[in-house]
């Protein structure tokens, strides 16, 4: 007992200079830290050391703490080991959605203000972005060569591996997912740190193996899957891309305990075949957190029904929110809530006139700033301030309160269709159309209406072994106004062979809108 008290206490003294995966090296230096998808396992020892060379490397470059790093890798061992470096070396890192373009790559290393860029081979965007940055000092390809640049193992091999002994905290500044316009930084002057309490809260012990089975770059799989990972010295399993029954192989064979995921896996997991589930043993999960993207409640009994009551939701964004939690038995008490309304730090639902919704009515929702925590959109002051209400924020969220302080979304103010003047929340009728058995996937949009400005339309995506006909869009939308109020229930049904998603599950309802409304302009 005073041992695990012991290192308990050296890894809260380690966060605050960002060396506590040294800690986890010296404890458990030939431990699995992180294993690739194609199995390719480094040690703590080995990342730890990684991570070294890397700060010295940097430093070499003439990079001081506060300097920007680029990192534009897929899920792999070097995602963790240029993370663990930049926290100790009091680098700021910002780690690029890969899947952009080459232009909106570059705009990003050019607007974070990188020094450094370290990019995956693989990635073809990497070199011709990197070339539209002439801030870079230093370029360091992975997995691979990249003109101009210098090779990752090489680049390494020559220097001391050895704990540095001038640590500093880094930062790390995410971008948004730039649905209007370009990204921008979200930016705090403070480091967040994760008290090591939050990890025995979550049942981490010697024997956790965390699943990361989301993009690595993305705020969420970031920090609940590889950060995580890296503070409660657990060993991290990357996937690289969402493969349902893989998913389950993987939790089977590595004995899976903790992951993240999002609805949309959900979803993609439970469509798979009885016999199929039944294959593998998933008993070793203890602790599933999802977020991202709201979950339709019939989705979510499903998942406590197979995996038992290890569903932890959250509500909050890359700006970060005040920090809604809700836990199984707790939801099962409330569905379709996401948690209630924080002690700490305050949130409120305010209207258009910006003043503040009484229970059960749905309006824009406000997040109050943590004191010495505040964010700011990075070289956008306008954007920020647009943002804020007094000493408040909102990520363009929309929900309401029950009478005890539950949070239930109800989707995003850019989404919301008005059809005579009346808010019509999408994610309520995709969440009762998902539960029709033909429903594999929905996207509730408003489409143009003469009479009504916007009128609301369901497009469906369908599960394996249905056909798209009139009469079972006329059964769908039947079993629409069986649980919805007559003015939501969508006027028409069209269906689609796919739907988009970004990389972090959330429909992206702009897409599925657009064709709708070309040569149009939409009145919001």
């Amino acid at each position: 007992m005073k041992e695990r008290a012991g290192l308990a206490a050296r890894l809260e003294a380690a966060a605050l200079a960002g060396t506590t995966l040294a800690v986890w090296a010296q404890v458990q230096p030939d431990k699995p830290c992180v294993i690739d998808p194609d199995g390719r396992t480094r040690t703590f020892a080995e990342v730890n050391a990684a991570a070294n060379r890397i700060v010295r490397l940097l430093r070499a470059a003439g990079l001081k703490p506060g300097d920007a790093v680029a990192l534009v890798s897929s899920n792999r061992a070097e995602f963790v080991e240029v993370l663990a470096a930049t926290l100790r070396g009091g680098f700021r890192i910002t780690p690029v959605n890969w899947h952009l373009t080459a232009d909106e790559i570059g705009y990003i290393l050019n607007d974070c203000e990188a020094r450094a860029v370290f990019a995956e081979a693989r990635i073809a965007a990497s070199g011709p972005a990197a070339e539209l940055a002439p801030g870079l000092v230093l370029k360091v390809a992975i997995g691979g060569d990249i003109e101009g640049f210098l090779d990752y193992d090489e680049a390494l091999a020559g220097i001391a591996p050895a704990d540095i002994a001038d640590p500093v905290l880094g930062n790390q500044m995410l971008y948004t997912s730039g649905t209007t316009g370009r990204p921008k930084g979200v930016f705090r002057e403070n480091p967040v740190i994760a008290p090591q309490a939050v990890y025995a809260q979550r049942g981490y012990d010697e024997h956790s193996v965390q699943l990361c089975a989301g993009p690595a770059y993305h705020a969420a799989p970031l920090a609940f899957d590889v950060r995580a990972a890296m503070g409660a010295g657990a060993t991290l399993v990357f996937l690289d891309k969402w493969d349902s029954e893989r998913t389950l192989a993987t939790i089977a064979e590595r004995r899976v305990t903790h992951m993240h995921l999002v609805p949309i896996m959900f979803q993609r997991l439970l469509a798979l075949p009885e016999a199929v589930k039944a294959r593998y043993d998933t008993s070793s999960v203890k602790f599933i957190i999802h977020g991202a993207a709201p979950c339709p409640p019939e989705v979510k009994h499903a998942m406590i029904a197979w995996f038992g009551p290890v569903l932890t939701e959250y509500y909050a964004g890359s700006e970060g929110g005040a920090g809604f939690m809700i836990d199984s038995h707790e939801w099962l008490r409330k569905p379709g809530s996401v948690g209630k309304r924080p002690a700490l730090l305050g949130s409120k639902i305010l209207d258009e006139a910006g003043n503040e919704c009484p229970p059960n009515v749905a309006g824009t929702i406000y997040h109050q700033l943590p004191p010495g925590g505040a964010f700011t959109y990075y070289k956008d002051e306008k954007k920020t301030q647009a943002s804020r209400v007094g000493d408040y924020f909102t990520m363009g969220d929309m929900g309401y309160f029950d009478e005890d302080g539950y949070l239930f979304l109800t989707g995003r103010s850019a989404e919301t269709v008005i059809s005579g003047g009346v808010n019509i929340y999408p994610q309520e009728i995709d969440n009762v159309l998902i539960q029709h058995a033909a429903v594999a996937d929905s996207a509730t949009v408003g489409v143009p209406h003469d009479e009504w400005g916007e009128q609301v339309k369901a497009v469906i995506l369908l599960r394996p072994g249905y056909a798209p006909s009139d009469l079972l869009a006329q059964e769908i939308l039947a079993f629409a106004r069986d649980s919805l109020p007559s003015f939501k229930v969508p006027r028409s049904l069209d269906f689609v062979t796919e739907l988009p998603r970004s990389e972090a599950g959330k429909i992206q309802r702009g897409k599925v809108r657009a064709p709708y409304w070309e040569g149009r302009a939409r009145q919001i």
